[in-house]
Order: C-alpha cells, then sequence, then structure tokens
C-alpha cells in the first residue's frame, strides 16, 4: 500500500474507484489529466492488487477496462513507517487538500447544511505515549466499525430495507503530533 500510495496519482484514482467503478479515462477525465499518464497509475494500482478489472467493453473501436478498488487509500502504521518522513508529509498533505477540499466543496454546493447532524471536532490534547497508542487503537477501531456499517447499509439499500434513502458521507480521521508550542 505504502508503494500505491507513494504517487499523488495512484492516490486520487484509488479515492476515485472506492467511489465508483471507472475506466482510465474517466479517471483521467476527473483528474483533468492525459489519459496514457493515468493509465500508467491504474496499471500500477492493479499490479499491486489495489484494484481489480470488473468490466471489459467496445468503446469507439478499443477495448475499455473498468475498475473498482480492492483496498481503502489508507496507511496502518506499520505502512508509514517504511516510508521515509518525505513521503509521510507528502501524503498527509496530499490527505488534507482531499479533505478539506472536500469539507469545502459541500459547504459551497450547500450539501454541508443540508444536515443538521455532522460532527466536526478539533480538540487539542495531551497524551504519554501509552495514551497516543490507545488513541490510535480506537480510531482503527472506529474505523472498523464504520465500514461493517457501510457494508451493511449497501445491503439494506440494495434490498430496499427501510434503512432510509442513501446518504453519501465523508469521515475524515486525523491524529497527528502537534507543532511545538509557540
Amino acid at each position: 500500500m505504502a508503494k500505491a500510495l507513494s504517487h499523488p496519482v495512484r492516490v486520487r484514482a484509488l479515492t476515485i474507484l472506492n467511489e465508483r467503478v471507472a475506466s482510465s479515462a474517466d479517471i483521467a477525465r476527473d483528474m483533468d489529466l492525459p489519459v496514457a499518464n493515468v493509465a500508467y497509475h491504474v496499471h500500477t494500482l492493479l499490479r499491486l492488487q489495489c484494484i481489480e478489472e470488473v468490466e471489459t467493453r467496445q468503446v469507439r473501436g478499443a477495448l475499455e477496462h473498468r475498475y473498482r478498488a480492492l483496498r481503502r487509500p489508507m496507511l496502518a502504521s506499520e505502512d508509514m513507517e517504511t516510508l521515509p518522513a518525505s513521503a509521510r508529509n507528502s501524503l498527509a498533505g496530499q490527505f488534507a487538500t482531499k479533505a478539506f477540499g472536500d469539507l469545502r466543496a459541500a459547504v459551497e454546493s450547500g450539501t454541508f447544511e443540508e444536515r443538521t447532524d455532522p460532527h466536526l471536532s478539533w480538540t487539542p490534547v495531551i497524551l504519554d505515549e501509552q495514551g497516543w497508542k490507545l488513541v490510535y487503537e480506537l480510531l482503527a477501531e472506529t474505523l472498523d466499525h464504520v465500514l461493517q456499517e457501510q457494508a451493511a447499509a449497501a445491503g439494506r439499500l440494495q434490498d430496499g430495507q427501510s434503512g432510509g434513502p442513501e446518504v453519501r458521507s465523508r469521515l475524515t480521521i486525523m491524529h497527528y503530533e502537534a507543532p511545538p508550542a509557540r
């Protein structure tokens, strides 16, 4: 996963493929990049087993390959340890840009204000090493629960059960060591 996320095009492509099935051309249009550049990175994600091909079809005399994600664009602590500091910093910057850009787009489009129950928090915390590790584990467990609920909701939506209408949402979890006090 560290290799897969070591380039911003792959991070964005994997994010798109976690949301829907798409071809390299679809992803290139979304990213406003040349198809050849995106196709190279999509092939890398395929080789790294982060995505799988789900469909091949004829489009204007050529074969179009469509893919879906097998893995989410996230790194566990053991993955992060394998990366040099510059790569960790780059990933953090990409993540923050995507997360806050998405929040900005929700505010600008009016979808943020449609619900009265979003959760936003920014909480400075002082921990010791043991507390740091406990918070890390709690956040990982929370994400696991959210992903399990997503799977359950997908079943309810597909079966037309009474879970209500589809709600597209975003979950951003950040836990990092704060910059030095001024």
